[in-house]
């Protein structure tokens, strides 16, 4: 790792003589969160001390050695009230490791994306949540690669309550914006450089998806499938038929609900806030990409 003063940008050249350099070692000091021993160094343009430990991401975090433990509960199902309890923490603590989590996650996810090889076989539908109570849902779109499983990107969008519910949210919130086809080209605009441009996609019969795939992805071949009842064990996600074309991204929605302990079924665990559902997805997204999907 290259190493450059924090404070005023100089280098830290390791060949040059003492004399010559204008960042020297000072010493070392003993992290007492981890007893990791972290080398001191002194710049000597600015007159400024600094740490090997300024350049990390979990820099100042005085229970650094928690945030693996608590990001394996949180993956698992477990809620951030009982993490706190097994860890014997604060919950305000574990709130403030989950949101540093999430964010992590979501740029080091953002950095591999750069990596990645052309996807020949995507998969993408929605999966639906709620926001605190069954009147206020959110729509989870999702998108997957067909035989690995992995998870390309997904976005979380309001939207308006349906069926039976539309008229008492209505009377209660007033009108709930729909962000669904904002969120799907937003999406669809960050996967593009990343599908092959004779790519299979593949979806239900959703009328709205045709147009945003011929826009985004006007040279890949859009296949479409009906819609099949699910299992009657409440996991929505699986399909009780022989064979389910769209298993890929349904096992994936259903991980999603057995591992996050806010989109279980009948459960008390709910999302308050959009955007703490996107950074919990951030974390399952980085596990299950770089875990799960390996040792299967």
């Amino acid at each position: 790792m290259s190493i450059k003063c924090p404070y005023c940008s100089s280098p830290f050249l390791a060949s040059a003589s003492r004399k010559k350099k204008s960042i020297i070692s000072f010493g070392f000091f003993l992290r007492k969160s981890d007893q990791t021993r972290c080398a001191r160094f002194f710049c000597k343009p600015c007159k400024k001390h600094f740490s090997i430990a300024t350049f990390q991401a979990c820099y100042y975090q005085k229970k650094r050695n928690l945030n693996s433990t608590l990001f394996h509960l949180l993956v698992s199902g477990v809620s951030q009230r009982r993490s706190a309890l097994i860890l014997s923490i604060d919950r305000k603590t574990v709130v403030r490791k989950f949101i540093f989590l999430g964010h992590f996650a979501e740029a080091l996810l953002k950095h591999q994306k750069f990596h990645s090889n052309p996807i020949s076989q995507m998969q993408f539908d929605d999966l639906e949540s709620f926001e605190h109570t069954k009147l206020k849902p959110i729509s989870v779109i999702l998108a997957v690669e067909n035989k690995t499983r992995k998870i390309l990107g997904f976005r979380v969008a309001k939207m308006p309550a349906k069926g039976l519910l539309a008229k008492k949210a209505l009377k209660k919130y007033g009108p709930r914006a729909d962000e669904r086809k904002k969120a799907r080209r937003d999406l669809f605009a960050e996967l593009k450089p990343l599908i092959h441009e004779k790519a299979l996609i593949e979806s239900d019969e959703n009328p709205h998806y045709v147009k945003d795939v011929k826009e985004f992805f006007s040279t890949a071949t859009h296949r479409v499938f009906k819609g099949q009842r699910g299992c009657v064990v409440g996991q929505g996600e699986l399909k009780a038929v022989g064979y389910d074309p769209l298993f890929s991204l349904n096992h994936t929605f259903a991980m999603l609900r057995a591992n996050i302990n806010r989109l279980f079924r009948k459960t008390w665990n709910t999302t308050k806030k959009p955007e703490r559902l996107k950074l919990h997805i951030n974390l399952y997204t980085l596990y299950h990409n770089h875990f799960l999907i390996l040792k299967t």
